[in-house]
């Protein structure tokens, strides 16, 4: 069946990205509760005067910061 190769696809791409998604996840949470409890009175401030740019920076920050952690993919040889 066709699906069954996409679906192979998709197990291998989150099992080798799984830090990645996850910090994204974690990251875009921590960025809309740092929006909603501390935020910015004024909204002069460029991230966090919108939920959309502080969840998007703390899924971004998330992301990178758990893909730090990821081992590296062998090379093939």
């Amino acid at each position: 069946m066709p699906h069954d190769s996409a679906l192979i696809i998709m197990k291998n791409f989150l099992r080798t990205y799984r830090l990645t998604i996850i910090g994204v996840i974690l990251g875009a949470i921590g960025g809309y509760a740092y929006y909603s409890f501390v935020g910015c009175e004024s909204g002069t401030c460029a991230i966090t005067s919108r939920p959309l740019n502080s969840t998007a920076y703390g899924a971004l920050m998330g992301g990178l910061l758990l893909n730090m952690f990821q081992k590296p993919k062998p090379s093939e040889a």
